[in-house]
């Protein structure tokens, strides 16, 4: 069938919204009929060149990161199922998980889906099952997928691994948020942090992933929650989350803390910076707590080594400092458990959807972004 799609050519250049071919879905594929996707941050990072792959490493695997076609958060309709498909049909509802689970490898069975082998061919940009490609440009050339999905099309092909089947009665717009960014940022304070009743936590940067941290960490008891985004309406608009307090700085952030605590720190941070930068790591770590723990959930440029950190403060005062993907989530048990707690009122979807574009308009929604007026963009088909 023919569709339309955002395509990156290559780093640093605007997305093209072009006309593209789409094959039918093969072995343990199926065909989704998009409602809605979120413009997360992690596309940005494609276009920007954080996540290019080393060219060395890229013709090693035998993959073409580009051209690629964006979006790696959204939800649909399956339209169409290929042979060996036995856990979807069509008509069925589904969140496209940016991360597959396979349910089979060590990670999976583990409980740490987020985790999942399959993971292995997020930047791969073909097909999990033969590493080939069902998007083509108008010239016949083969086209990637962001995160295995390329949400920035109303149509996309994608393995039934990256599906989780939801109820029907969840609106799809809505839906789509559990894909990456609220899952990211929810699991980042309960998951990751594994934020306690009555604990203090910062949680640094306030866009789609931050907004869901301040939410998870409200969710799970904590006494204080420290909000901090240079951005005014964001900090005010962070109390709806749940935020007991804001700052516009690490450096507001770190005083106000000591001053609540008495000097004893919170007891977790939580990085959910645009960015992160190794510049950042420190300053954050100092506001954690003896025996607190730091949660890294932004994403650093692919090549990004270089980290500023007190390591005698680290020890001897017994901090943690650990990484977070997806939140530290199980997929399909974590996406229907979040729109369980929306259906019931819990938890805020609706409110973190700032504006919605057009497919035509994605360059738009990332500019908004960068001029930090959304916390979520998204796209509505």
């Amino acid at each position: 069938m023919q569709t339309r799609a955002a395509i990156l050519w290559e780093p640093r250049t605007d997305w093209s919204i072009e006309d593209i071919e789409l094959d039918d879905p093969k072995a343990g594929e199926v065909k989704v009929r998009l409602a809605a996707a979120g413009l997360c941050h992690s596309d940005e990072h494609l276009r920007t060149g954080d996540m290019v792959l080393d060219p060395e490493i890229a013709q090693l695997m035998g993959w073409e990161q580009f051209p690629i076609i964006g979006g790696h958060e959204g939800a649909g309709e399956v339209v169409e199922v290929g042979p060996g498909v036995t856990t979807l049909k069509e008509g069925d509802h589904v969140v496209l998980s940016f991360v597959p689970a396979c349910g089979r490898c060590p990670s999976c069975a583990m409980g740490r889906q987020h985790l999942c082998d399959l993971g292995a061919f997020l930047l791969g940009g073909r097909q999990i099952g033969d590493m080939t490609a069902r998007h083509h440009a108008k010239s016949g050339r083969d086209l990637g997928i962001m995160c295995l999905l390329g949400t920035f099309a109303p149509y996309t092909v994608v393995s039934e691994a990256s599906c989780v089947k939801i109820d029907d009665g969840i609106p799809l717009d809505k839906a789509a948020l559990v894909g990456c960014g609220v899952t990211t940022g929810w699991g980042a304070a309960v998951n990751a942090a594994d934020v306690q009743p009555g604990e203090t936590v910062v949680v640094i940067g306030l866009g789609g992933i931050g907004m869901n941290a301040v939410q998870g960490a409200a969710m799970a008891g904590a006494r204080h929650v420290i909000a901090v985004d240079p951005v005014d309406w964001k900090r005010d608009r962070a109390g709806v989350f749940g935020a007991t307090h804001t700052a516009a700085s690490v450096e507001e952030a770190a005083a106000m803390i000591a001053e609540m605590t008495w000097g004893a720190n919170a007891d977790k941070a939580i990085l959910t910076t645009g960015v992160a930068t190794g510049d950042l790591i420190g300053p954050m770590m100092g506001m954690v707590a003896k025996g607190g723990r730091g949660v890294v959930t932004a994403v650093a440029p692919i090549s990004q080594e270089n980290v500023q950190l007190n390591l005698f403060d680290l020890a001897m005062q017994r901090k943690e400092l650990v990484g977070c993907i997806f939140g530290n989530a199980n997929p399909r048990r974590d996406i229907p458990r979040l729109l369980r707690l929306y259906e019931e009122g819990r938890l805020k979807l609706n409110e973190l959807v700032t504006n919605t574009y057009a497919l035509d308009e994605v360059n738009q929604g990332y500019q908004d972004m960068l001029e930090g007026k959304n916390i979520r963009g998204m796209i509505k088909y």
